[in-house]
């Protein structure tokens, strides 16, 4: 009885001194650069884990990467863009835009645009007849601000009776936009007038209508004008000088392309 408690005694006191050992040995580190046993899949962590070659002792990195050397620094540049040319109440250079409308860089009504063309229209009727003839010549001396020569011809006749006026007008006109392609415009013109019989007298025209772009640069422009004319006329057998005032309602159509 007494030997199988000593060697359990024995037995157990083996156990515990190999338990002990296998401890210490899992406690030991491992030396920097050892090979990690077989079977361990986890490498050995030499202080340097988790942190880049250029990092320093606290933790922050770049700080002891190299410096780059002058030589390898971009030169510097000049930022010297050209400025785009602002809007101004001026005239372009030269004084005249050409190619303007559509596919162009101006487009009508712009400071510089010439516009030229001009309306004819007869009426036929019994015993009567109308025939007119209106060149016209237009330049914009501003954004919307249009300054026209008109030069009108009408001839009238009833029955045996012909008559022929002429009027040349200056009309300053400011027009409108619509949209891209419309424009309303309104214009008074000032000039002279001859009636044929009568004589010269001062003209006064206003005009209201539209301008309707089509195609590249053609302008079609309806309008209505009254036309004031006064006319001085001697009294015979007297001194008293005589002034007539006729008036005149024009509704017209005219084809003008730009320059």
């Amino acid at each position: 009885m007494l030997k199988h408690t000593i060697s359990r005694t024995l037995f157990a006191s083996v156990l515990v001194t190999l338990s002990a050992a296998a401890a210490m040995a899992d406690d030991a580190p491992t030396p920097s650069g050892a090979p990690t046993p077989a079977g361990d899949p986890t490498p050995a962590d030499d202080g340097t884990k988790g942190k880049d070659a250029d990092t320093d002792a606290n933790g922050t990195p770049g700080s002891t990467a190299p410096a780059d050397a002058p030589s390898e620094l971009p030169k510097s540049q000049s930022d010297d863009d050209v400025a785009p040319q602002v809007a101004s109440p001026g005239l372009p250079a030269g004084g005249l835009v050409r190619q303007a409308g559509v596919g162009g860089l101006i487009g009508y009504g712009r400071a510089g645009v010439l516009e030229l063309g001009g309306s004819m229209g007869f009426t036929f009727a019994s015993k009567y007849r109308s025939l007119t003839f209106s060149p016209t010549v237009g330049y914009f001396i501003a954004d919307n601000l249009e300054l026209s020569a008109i030069l009108s011809v009408s001839n009238v006749k009833a029955d045996s009776t012909s008559s022929t006026l002429w009027s040349a007008l200056a009309e300053p006109s400011y027009h409108l936009p619509i949209n891209r392609s419309i424009f309303a415009f309104l214009g008074v013109g000032i000039g002279a007038s001859h009636i044929s019989g009568l004589g010269t007298g001062f003209a006064l025209a206003p005009r209201l209508g539209g301008n309707f772009m089509i195609g590249r640069s053609a302008v079609l422009t309806p309008s209505i004008s009254y036309q004031y004319t006064t006319i001085s006329t001697d009294n015979s057998g007297s001194d008293v000088t005589v002034v007539a005032l006729t008036g005149s309602t024009r509704f017209n159509v005219s084809f003008t392309a730009m320059w």
